[in-house]
C-alpha cells in the first residue's frame, strides 16, 4: 500500500551539533551510511539508479553495483509493489513524499519486506533535482506481526500451543484479562528483563518503566483498555544489566462473536539500536543546518562588503541582504530543532510573527493577524517569508507603515482544501491610482506564490491602501 505522507514538522531551534576536533560532518555522515542497515539510494527524476550506500549494499546482498547502476528502481519490484514504487517516482517529481511497504528479493535472492520512503530533493529554486529512496528491511516486524495475528487466532483453539510458539519468538509476548490484568509473558520477557516469573503479574511491570515513562504509558495504556484502540507506544524498559533500553510496545485486542474483549495480547520489541540511529541522524541534520546559517551570514557579509567597495549599489545592497535575513528567519523556523521545543509547531501565525517582529508596528498592534491557522512546514515557509517580507517592506517605504496612524490586517481563512490570506492596508498615503512600474519584489512575490504554492495573488489598489489577497491550496503548506 502507497501513502503521500509529509516529514516531521519543523521545531525551535537548537545548538549546532559539537564535533570532536578533527571530525568533519562528511566523515560522520559516510560512517552512518556505512554503519546503518537502511538502503539509502539517490534516484535521478525518473527514477533511474544513482547511488547506492555501502550498508544498503550490504543489507540487498549488491557484491557489483556497476551492475545495476541506472537501471530503472521501480524494476527491482514486482505486482502492486512496483506500481507502488513507479508511483514514488512521479509523486518526488511533484514535489511529494511516498511511503510504502512490500516484498522484493534481493540480488541474491533472499526474499525481504520492505518499509520504503522516497522524498523530493531540491535544489536551489525549491525544485526536485532528485529522488532519495530509503528502504528499511522490516522483515522481523512484519513476520513477528503476522506470526501474532496467526497465534491469536489459534490460541482460540490451543492456549498450551500458542505459548509454546511465543517463547521462540524473538519478541517479548504477553496477554492480560480485558481488564488489563496481566498473567502471561514469554521466555523473552524474563530474559530481558532478568525478572523472576510470575513477579510482574498483575501492575508489577509497571515498575519496570524507566521513572519519566511511567505516568504517559500507564496513561496511553488506560486509554487503550477504555476504547478498545489498539496499543502502541515507545518507552524505556528495564534490562537484565540495569541499563534502560528502548522498546516498542503493542497491544490488540481479542474478541468474542459478541464484540467483547476477550483478552489482550501484546509484544514489546527492543528498538533502542534504531533509536539511537536516529538520535546521531537528527544531530547531524541540525549540524547541516547551522552550516547553512553560517552561509546565510558568510552571503550577507560579501555583500556588505562589496556595497563599500562599490558605494553605487549600496541600495541594492541593503535590498537584498534585507531578503537573505527574512529567508533566514523562515530557515530558522522550518530547520531540525530538539524534543524541548516540540510544542512550536510551525504554522502561518508564528511565521507572520516572526517575519513581522523588526516592525515597531507590531508591537503597537498596528499589524493584527486574525482568522484560522494552518499548519506549514519548509515546502511553504521560504516564499511565504519572500511574500509577505516585501509586502511589509514596501508598506515601510510608501504604505501604511510608513505613517504612525496606518495599520495592517492580515486575515486567513480555510474553506475545505482552500487557504486565503488577505493582506490589507489603512492610514497610510491617499492612493489616487495604480502605479505603472511594477518592480523586482512584486515579480518575486507572484513566481512566489504561483509557481512554488501552485496559487493566485491580486493586488487592488484601494484610496485607503493596498489590498491584496492571495489563494493557494492548503495542501501546498505542508507535506502532511
Amino acid at each position: 500500500m502507497s501513502e503521500t505522507i509529509g516529514p516531521d514538522q519543523g521545531l525551535r531551534s537548537v545548538g549546532a551539533l559539537d564535533l570532536p576536533p578533527g571530525l568533519e560532518a562528511s566523515a560522520l555522515l559516510r560512517t552512518l551510511l556505512f554503519a546503518s542497515n537502511d538502503c539509502v539510494k539517490l534516484l535521478d527524476l525518473d527514477g533511474r539508479l544513482l547511488f547506492m550506500s555501502e550498508g544498503g549494499r550490504r543489507v540487498m546482498e549488491v557484491d557489483d553495483f556497476q551492475a545495476i547502476q541506472h537501471c530503472p528502481w521501480p524494476d527491482f519490484w514486482n505486482g502492486d509493489e512496483r506500481r507502488a514504487a513507479a508511483d514514488a517516482v512521479a509523486a518526488g517529481r511533484d514535489n511529494k513524499a511516498s511511503r510504502f511497504r512490500g516484498y522484493t528479493g534481493t540480488a541474491k535472492g533472499t526474499m525481504k519486506y520492505w518499509d520504503v520512503q522516497v522524498l523530493p530533493v531540491l535544489d536551489d529554486s525549491g525544485r526536485p533535482s532528485h529522488l532519495l529512496s530509503i528502504s528499511r528491511d522490516v522483515s522481523e516486524l512484519r513476520s513477528a506481526d503476522l506470526e501474532i495475528v496467526r497465534l491469536i487466532e489459534e490460541a482460540r483453539q490451543s492456549e498450551r500451543r500458542f505459548r509454546l510458539l511465543a517463547d521462540v519468538m524473538p519478541q517479548m509476548v504477553w496477554s492480560t484479562l480485558p481488564d488489563g490484568y496481566h498473567d502471561y509473558y514469554n521466555a523473552r520477557w524474563y530474559e530481558f528483563t532478568g525478572m523472576a516469573d510470575g513477579s510482574t503479574d498483575g501492575e508489577g511491570w509497571n515498575a519496570l518503566f524507566h521513572p519519566d515513562d511511567q505516568e504517559r504509558a500507564w496513561a496511553t495504556w488506560r486509554r487503550s483498555l477504555a476504547s478498545g484502540e489498539p496499543y502502541e507506544i515507545e518507552y524505556r524498559l528495564k534490562h537484565h544489566s540495569g541499563d534502560y533500553r528502548w522498546v516498542l510496545g503493542r497491544a490488540l485486542p481479542l474478541r468474542g462473536a459478541d464484540g467483547t474483549i476477550d483478552r489482550w495480547y501484546g509484544t514489546c520489541t527492543d528498538i533502542h539500536a534504531a533509536k539511537e540511529t536516529s538520535e546521531n541522524l537528527a544531530l547531524l541534520s541540525q549540524e547541516l543546518s547551522h552550516r547553512i546559517k553560517n552561509i546565510f551570514a558568510i552571503i550577507n557579509g560579501l555583500i556588505g562588503q562589496s556595497a563599500r567597495w562599490y558605494p553605487e549599489s549600496k541600495a541594492f545592497a541593503s535590498d537584498v541582504q534585507q531578503r537573505l535575513a527574512a529567508l533566514g528567519r523562515a530557515h530558522d523556523f522550518v530547520r531540525p530543532h530538539s524534543e524541548a521545543s516540540l510544542s512550536m509547531l510551525p504554522t502561518i501565525r508564528n511565521l507572520l510573527r516572526e517575519i513581522l517582529r523588526p516592525y515597531r508596528a507590531l508591537e503597537e498592534n498596528r499589524i493584527q493577524i486574525d482568522g484560522d491557522d494552518v499548519a506549514i512546514d519548509d515546502r511553504a515557509a521560504t516564499p511565504l517569508a519572500l511574500v509577505f517580507h516585501e509586502l511589509a517592506t514596501n508598506a515601510a517605504k510608501y504604505g501604511a507603515l510608513s505613517t504612525l496612524e496606518g495599520r495592517v490586517n492580515i486575515a486567513l481563512s480555510t474553506q475545505g482544501d482552500v487557504c486565503r490570506i488577505a493582506w490589507l492596508e489603512q492610514g497610510g498615503p491617499r492612493i489616487d491610482e495604480e502605479p505603472q512600474h511594477r518592480g523586482f519584489g512584486t515579480k518575486l512575490s507572484a513566481v512566489s506564490v504561483e509557481g512554488q504554492l501552485g496559487g493566485s495573488l491580486s493586488r487592488r489598489w484601494l484610496p485607503e491602501g493596498l489590498a491584496v489577497e492571495i489563494e493557494c491550496p492548503a495542501s501546498s503548506f505542508s507535506r502532511t
